[in-house]
């Protein structure tokens, strides 16, 4: 026999989670470290290293935030096993830097780097997606110190540590580099949905050569 109606109508409504994951209604604060305080004057964005140009390009705080806003409704799954859904972040995003800044046709990965010399890798494919944004807003607030402002990066489609807080600049490379939670035996990629929690999962290939 089949399900009674209302219990296979509250199946259907619930949200799909990755393997592991919780859903959770709040946003908790989980980082590293303290948090950096802001300065206007000083704060300076960078995208360099493998350029198409060679050359390093550079905004101000005022001259990023008059870049192209957009919005993104996506996900947040953390790797301590919580997930938040259907949140909005509006900021800037990657493909827009892409464009302005692009990456030298040899460019495989970049590095994000963030306050304190925090960084974490991604494969160039997952930057680009078009869900990936450089978040300056959360349901069109603006993000709160402790969640990353004045920029953090989201990458919907990865665990919520491959999108630094408090990011300041962008590096392309030619070969694959491990991040700070990446040296420190967390998976290389980080997809949730293979659950790639830590590095001992890692399959040839996922990883950079020794």
């Amino acid at each position: 026999m089949g399900q009674p109606a209302e219990r296979a109508s509250r199946q259907a409504a619930e949200p799909e989670l990755p393997p592991g994951q919780r859903l959770q209604r709040g946003w908790p604060v989980t980082h590293y470290g303290p948090v950096p305080k802001f300065r206007p004057e000083r704060w300076e964005f960078r995208v360099f290293g493998a350029t198409a140009d060679g050359a390093k390009h550079c905004w101000t705080h005022e001259e990023f935030s008059a870049l192209p806003y957009e919005t993104v409704v996506a996900d947040l799954h953390c790797v301590t096993k919580f997930s938040m859904l259907g949140a909005e972040w509006g900021g800037v995003a990657a493909r827009t830097l892409l464009e302005i800044a692009p990456p030298a046709p040899e460019t495989t990965h970049v590095m994000v780097w963030a306050e304190y010399g925090f960084s974490s890798n991604l494969r160039l494919s997952d930057f680009a997606s078009d869900r990936t944004i450089f978040a300056t807003h959360k349901g069109g607030e603006l993000l709160t110190a402790e969640h990353g402002f004045p920029l953090r990066l989201v990458v919907p489609h990865l665990y919520a540590w491959k999108g630094p807080k408090w990011v300041r600049g962008i590096e392309y490379m030619t070969a694959d580099r491990r991040g700070f939670w990446e040296e420190r035996g967390y998976h290389n990629l980080g997809d949730p949905w293979q659950e790639q929690r830590y590095s001992y999962q890692e399959e040839p290939g996922d990883g950079p050569e020794l």
